[in-house]
């Protein structure tokens, strides 16, 4: 009885053995066999403040984007009647960095969306709706505007009319420039300053615009001098519809600069858009103070520039355009300091502008 006990115990332990081994190979073998693939997402972490829209503010944008391949990245938008590429035309697209994370920033909108898309695909600028997954677009995500408490904008008074200070970044230019509230401020004697310089190793540049649209008549631009900028900076005097923005000929422009080349004349007049020969009438203008200005009427934009403080100095330069003249709707006066960032001249050194008088005339 014992010897066969002994026996038993031994077919039972082998049994068991083998019981075991038959477990784990099935183990591993599922081990081995095809999981179930994780499909990337993306969202947003940091959600901007809801707002109206508009190219004076920027806010904070972040998000995480979850199993991601190399070369991916981030196309964000906001909705402001439409869906806008975010920060900027000539940066549509957001880095991915190494922990999966995003971050970058926006103008105001009423809702938020980021599209984890391939490194080939190419944004549209403007969208009525947003594309679906496919067609190089892996995962989109939505989310509503956060409450936003109306964070006041910094307004100054110069020449009997206020003036919004812009304080987010623009690709006017062809490139991006930061722009900083400090570099536009009025003086003792009610003149406007407007000043590009470094801050914290970037250059910031500066802009207002008028708070309301005047439409036709006459637009009165004193400058104290601008032969000094340097060849990459630009004075730009001009009118612009923000709705419009896609059309360039809703602009009007006079502008001051060299365009990066030191060689070149210092000053145009221009109806958009200036890629059209006839739109561009280049002249140079001498140092000391001048008077630009442009007479906008039905079918015709008449500029003048005038030595001195007044209509009646003598006359620098002057022209008439009668093609592809815009007509009023919702554009503002707009005084600009900022650097052509395609020069292969780039801004050494601080520049400023002194304008001491706008004028309208209906």
């Amino acid at each position: 009885m014992g010897r066969r006990f002994v026996r038993q115990a031994r077919i039972s332990q082998s049994r068991a053995a083998q019981l075991a081994t038959a477990l784990l190979l099935g183990f591993a073998l599922t081990g081995c066999g095809p999981k179930p693939s994780q499909q990337p997402s993306i969202q947003i972490t940091r959600i901007p403040p809801e707002g109206a829209g508009g190219p004076q503010k920027l806010e904070l944008i972040e998000g995480l984007v979850h199993n991601s391949q190399a070369g991916q990245q981030v196309v964000l938008y906001a909705h402001s009647g439409i869906w806008w590429v975010q920060p900027l035309a000539a940066e549509p697209t957001t880095k991915i960095l190494p922990d999966g994370t995003w971050k970058n920033s926006t103008h105001l909108g009423t809702e938020y969306a980021a599209l984890l898309v391939e490194a080939n695909y190419r944004p549209v600028m403007q969208l009525n709706t947003l594309p679906e997954k496919g067609n190089g677009v892996i995962a989109v995500t939505t989310v509503k505007g956060a409450p936003n408490p109306a964070a006041a904008e910094k307004t100054i008074h110069f020449s009997g009319y206020d003036w919004v200070v812009r304080s987010a970044g623009s690709d006017r230019g062809g490139e991006a420039n930061d722009y900083d509230p400090a570099n536009a401020w009025v003086d003792q004697k009610g003149f406007l300053h407007l000043r590009m310089q470094q801050r914290n190793g970037n250059w910031t540049c500066a802009e207002v615009n008028l708070s309301r649209s005047l439409g036709y008549g006459t637009y009165n631009f004193v400058v104290q001098d601008s032969a000094h900028l340097s060849p990459s900076a630009v004075l730009g005097l001009f009118t612009w519809d923000l709705a419009r923005s896609q059309d360039f000929r809703n602009e009007i422009d006079v502008e001051l600069s060299q365009w990066g080349d030191p060689k070149s004349k210092n000053a145009q007049y221009v109806i958009q858009p200036f890629y059209v020969p006839a739109n561009v009438s280049r002249f140079m203008a001498p140092e000391g103070a001048a008077t630009h200005s442009f007479r906008w009427e039905p079918g015709k934009v008449s500029f003048k520039t005038v030595a001195g403080q007044g209509a009646t100095g003598r006359v620098l330069s002057q022209h008439a355009f009668t093609s592809g003249i815009p007509t009023p709707a919702n554009e503002n006066v707009h005084m600009s300091l900022y650097d052509f960032r395609h020069s292969k001249h780039p801004a050494q050194q601080p520049s400023e502008v002194v304008i001491e008088k706008f004028e309208y005339l209906p």
